[in-house]
């Protein structure tokens, strides 16, 4: 496999390392900007490019409804539709099952949602994730898992981790690339007990970086720091660690501090659009 990890440095336990991939390194800590249909909202890959911008992150349900898994796959992949030569990862639709709980139906098989663009229904499974972004061609897929709400009783927090254990052992069952790695997300909303018990299960099934998920659902900032406070150094040394739509500037400093590796979010680039401007002594509007 291309997809490898090296810690290069460390400063308590913030790390400095380097992901290899099919399409090229990425330096950590790093910011991955979010083109949820292929593309990041006003600027182009050259643009990116200029930015410093190592990776872009893509959505998998999204692409999967438009433009569709086929013409992507006509391009000759997700790299050749966006014009992107740097690496790419896809996330697998697990946000849509907390963001468009409106509109879809939880089964142990998988998600059947109402498609937002055309009405009907459309099916998601852990197989089929898997199978759409290997068709993709993507760096590093996600595993299918289920994104739970704040707040959330303990019961349903447990019965949802569990449910996207048994997912994650599907997608791992069901991906296997030369070129692409996949990682596993830990769920567990903010009980230290259930997060804990993610990770030990996504440690025995094995994937090649890990992800914290379920955070920036609406819980108090205080609550997510404790969770990736508590969760992190227990995460692999040796594999990249990823926190999952966190992205303002003082989120991604305390947890880079923690040992956080890569980030995604919609924030940059939403709030650039409008006319939001971070600085060192605040947001200017």
């Amino acid at each position: 496999m291309t997809f490898n990890f090296k810690l290069i440095d460390r400063d308590g336990s913030a790390r400095r390392g380097e992901i290899s991939t099919f399409h090229g390194k990425i330096q950590t800590p790093s910011f991955m900007p979010v083109g949820t249909y292929g593309a990041v909202k006003s600027l182009s890959p050259l643009n990116l490019t200029e930015l410093g911008a190592q990776i872009i992150l893509s959505n998998t349900y999204h692409l999967m409804e438009r433009p569709g898994a086929e013409i992507i796959k006509k391009h000759g992949g997700l790299h050749n539709f966006m014009g992107w030569k740097k690496p790419i990862l896809t996330d697998s639709g697990g946000y849509q099952v907390f963001s468009l709980s409106k509109n879809r139906t939880i089964t142990e098989e998988g998600v059947e949602f109402t498609s937002t663009l055309k009405g009907e229904r459309v099916f998601l499974t852990p197989e089929s994730c898997m199978q759409l972004q290997k068709d993709f061609s993507v760096d590093i897929a996600m595993v299918l898992d289920e994104c739970t709400g704040y707040p959330v009783d303990k019961s349903i927090a447990e019965e949802s981790m569990q449910l996207s254990m048994r997912w994650a052992k599907r997608c791992r069952n069901n991906f296997s690339s030369e070129n692409a790695a996949l990682f596993g997300i830990i769920q567990g909303g903010k009980f230290n007990d259930l997060r804990d018990e993610s990770l030990e299960n996504l440690l025995s099934i094995g994937f090649e970086g890990y992800a914290i998920g379920g955070l920036s659902v609406g819980e108090p900032k205080d609550e997510m720091n404790k969770v990736i406070n508590h969760i992190c150094p227990k995460m692999p040394d040796t594999k990249p660690r990823y926190l999952m739509g966190v992205g303002t500037p003082m989120d991604i400093v305390n947890a880079v501090s923690q040992g956080v590796d890569i980030f995604d979010c919609v924030i940059p680039t939403r709030h650039a659009r409008n006319s939001y401007l971070y600085t060192s002594t605040g947001v200017v509007k």
